[in-house]
């Protein structure tokens, strides 16, 4: 079906009265966004289905959510009688719409006979994960696009470990939802859900047991007794976070906690941020405001579903130096691994788990403490996957996970990256900074004393439309043709080439890799740098890494300068 044709259907499908077909007589007035919104579906990447909201296929709206909730409905049903009765755990974040998509896929799941467990109020992405676990469910759903703009909302699945599905669960979710006409999927009425014995509201009970939970995550309750005062501001950028991160701070005894009152209140419309994106400087104006009012050691922000935490540090000028992911996760990670070493705790079968495309830094911190480091594909749920193999085969224990894209696991008790745990866990950090006279800053800077200067860095390339993605697979299929032998002058000594499972030396010698096949290439260089391509898996752009190492920061910036010009360049 040509996307007119689609157009078409919608029209006459869509009440006359409904909010989505005034949406569609205004989309009508732009023909490329029209045909943006109706040419093809919405897909599941790294992290589920995520998109822009109103009327088509490749928009979010109830009926592509029921469409992917009939898709999950029958991997269920194949899965017989106790899959079902086991049911799904819903929640939903702050955006627009969250809370109705959230009941439009309780009442598919109904419809089918299958249990649904939904938060009677919004509630964060790891609390979801951890839930699914807890209540023994088959799935879990979490309606929520992270840190994207206020247009967008999202659709994430959760697996029984409560891990986000992996790819071959996810396809058959793909699979089973395309071939369901979305305007005729079977759903109960308001009513009938509400008295079926099939639905139930959540919150105080997953809630209680959740916050239990956290109280494990803290290493030293010495240090924090000690430095309960130490001055944080918190903000959860108008989510999930507000709520249970005041529980969590008090829970742990810290006393010098400042909130962001006009960014407590959740907000679909995020209004004092352009966007609400704990990875940008901007996101922390308003954090920063307050931090400079009460001198604050540390901010803490949490995107809207509060899986990722961005971290700002106060300088000796008093203004505020935003971390990188990559950073927060070797400044957690040697804390971690230092004070279990000194508390006699550090299993012999230690491992940590890092996406390919986060820093070699946090390698460095983990093998000298003789703590094996396990890199797998960008997306939480293959850290996930990794803890569940750990478990399973008994010859690892897991210490630590993170992204450099501002995810961090330390307990697994929730299978997705734990703004909550690392909001905490950093706190604690800083307490024991505190503690010796010194800063967060301090502990980067001892970091790089002991291992060399680390600095990397993500370019986003937007490839827009449906013709984009064209674009962008072109691309990357030349880039795997014909790899690159060398980038700004310097030799290329290795390849990964993961879409096909092999890694390629200069010589022309290769050797199998067994990480799961993936669009993504990265190129090991004579110096010790590294650079990596590869497709996002929820927006239309290529991601490039770049990461350096160097004995100054002076030299490391003038590397990672010189690299991207370079990128840039071969780019355009």
């Amino acid at each position: 079906m040509v996307w007119q044709e689609s157009v078409k259907v919608w029209e006459s499908k869509l009440p006359a009265d409904s909010d989505l077909s005034a949406e569609l007589v205004t989309l009508k007035e732009n023909e490329k966004n029209l045909a943006e919104a109706f040419s093809s579906p919405l897909s599941f990447g790294t992290a589920g289905m995520r998109g822009v909201m109103g009327p088509g296929i490749n928009r979010m709206n109830v009926y592509t959510v029921r469409q992917a909730t009939a898709g999950l409905a029958t991997l269920i049903v194949g899965r017989g009688e106790a899959a079902k009765q086991r049911g799904v755990v819903i929640s939903y974040d702050s955006r627009h719409h969250s809370r109705e998509f959230a009941l439009e896929s309780a009442k598919v799941l109904v419809a089918q006979g299958i249990k649904a467990y939904v938060f009677s109020s919004l509630r964060p992405t790891p609390e979801l994960s951890f839930a699914v676990r807890e209540l023994k469910t088959e799935a879990g759903i979490m309606i929520t696009a992270s840190h994207n703009p206020p247009m967008y909302n999202g659709y994430k699945c959760y697996g029984a470990d409560g891990g986000q599905l992996p790819p071959e669960a996810a396809d058959i979710v793909t699979e089973a939802a395309r071939k369901v006409d979305l305007f005729d999927v079977p759903v109960v009425e308001d009513a009938t859900l509400a008295e079926s014995s099939l639905f139930r509201f959540i919150d105080d009970e997953i809630d209680s047991a959740y916050l239990d939970k956290l109280k494990t995550v803290t290493v030293n309750k010495d240090v924090i007794k000690e430095h309960h005062d130490i001055k944080i501001v918190y903000t959860p950028l108008h989510g999930t976070g507000q709520y249970l991160m005041e529980k969590v701070f008090a829970n742990a005894g810290f006393t010098g906690v400042h909130y962001v009152a006009s960014q407590k209140d959740p907000d679909g419309d995020f209004t004092t941020v352009k966007s609400p994106n704990p990875e940008d400087a901007p996101a922390f104006v308003e954090a920063e405001k307050v931090g400079t009012e009460v001198n604050a050691d540390v901010l803490i922000a949490t995107d809207p579903d509060a899986d990722r935490m961005g971290v700002a540090i106060r300088k000796p000028d008093g203004a505020y130096q935003l971390l990188t992911g990559n950073q927060i996760g070797a400044i957690l990670l040697d804390y971690l691994l230092r004070a279990k070493k000194e508390q006699h705790d550090l299993p012999a079968n230690g491992a940590v788990v890092k996406s390919v495309v986060s820093s070699e830094l946090a390698t460095a911190v983990a093998e000298s403490y003789g703590v094996e480091m396990f890199n797998v594909l960008t997306g939480f749920k293959f850290i996930a996957e990794k803890i569940h193999q750990f478990e399973t085969e008994h010859d690892h224990e897991f210490l630590f996970g993170y992204e450099e894209s501002y995810g961090f696991l330390i307990k697994p008790f929730v299978r997705d990256k734990d703004a909550l745990q690392a909001s905490l866990l950093l706190a604690e950090v800083a307490a024991g900074q505190k503690a010796k006279g010194k800063t967060l800053a301090d502990a980067l800077d001892n970091l790089y004393d002991r291992f060399g200067v680390h600095l990397e860095k993500t370019i986003a390339k937007t490839f827009p439309g449906s013709e984009g993605l064209v674009k962008m697979k072109e691309l990357m299929a030349s880039f795997h043709e014909a790899p690159l032998t060398e980038i700004n002058g310097v030799e290329v000594e290795s390849v990964s080439d993961i879409l096909h499972s092999v890694s390629i030396e200069k010589s022309g010698k290769t050797t199998p890799l067994s990480l799961p096949k993936s669009d993504v290439l990265k190129y090991h260089l004579a110096n010790g740098d590294w650079v990596a391509l590869r497709p996002s898996g929820t927006e239309p752009k290529m991601k490039l890494y770049i990461g350096v190492t160097a004995d100054t920061k002076e030299k490391a910036t003038e590397k990672l300068q010189a690299y991207e010009a370079s990128l840039s360049e071969l780019f355009n």
